[in-house]
């Protein structure tokens, strides 16, 4: 009885993540055309995954990347162009589908936040050095005093290497 628990939960969690899997991509339908596949593949390049994110369309094993790649198809097949195509699937998924967006107030962050996050990156250690900086205070007239007879009554042993002016 101890046993068989055990394996019945692993066998019905194997099940359900049968179940779970997400099913293969049918296969893509390439254009009959040539050079409007080559067109299809050309802008394939310049979309991301909205899954992977860090793929293109054309790359991604994704079943979406697969729907995006049918739905660029079918638009180059109806006719429109390639602006026509990235501006539907910006509408759809948001500038962020697109490896190049375009650049507006929308997408600053996008374009400049990399270069925004290296200033700040290299600007620090140069403010907190700036910072840190404490300018010695100056001896009182006593303590003037003092160090000069500590100084004095001191047996302090010369640096032989020493030159005139350091002495």
């Amino acid at each position: 009885m101890k046993r068989t628990l055990p394996i019945a939960l692993a066998s019905m969690g194997a099940a359900l993540g049968m179940i779970a899997a997400e099913p293969p991509p049918a296969p893509d339908r390439p254009l009959p055309d040539a050079a409007r596949e080559a067109r299809a593949q050309a802008l394939f390049d310049g979309i991301r995954c909205v899954v992977c994110q860090h793929e293109a369309i054309a790359d991604s094993p994704a079943v979406i990347a697969a729907d995006m790649r049918g739905l660029v198809r079918e638009q180059i097949a109806a006719g429109r162009s390639d602006a026509e195509i990235k501006r539907d699937l910006v509408r759809r998924y948001g500038d962020f589908v697109l490896f190049r967006p375009p650049v507006r107030a929308g997408t600053w962050l996008l374009w400049f936040g990399p270069f925004a996050l290296m200033a700040a990156v290299a600007a620090a250690p140069l403010l907190l050095a700036r910072r840190r900086r404490v300018e010695p205070m100056a001896l009182s007239p006593e303590e003037e005093a003092q160090l000069a007879d500590i100084v004095a009554q001191a047996n302090l042993r010369r640096d032989p290497d020493a030159k005139p002016s350091d002495h």
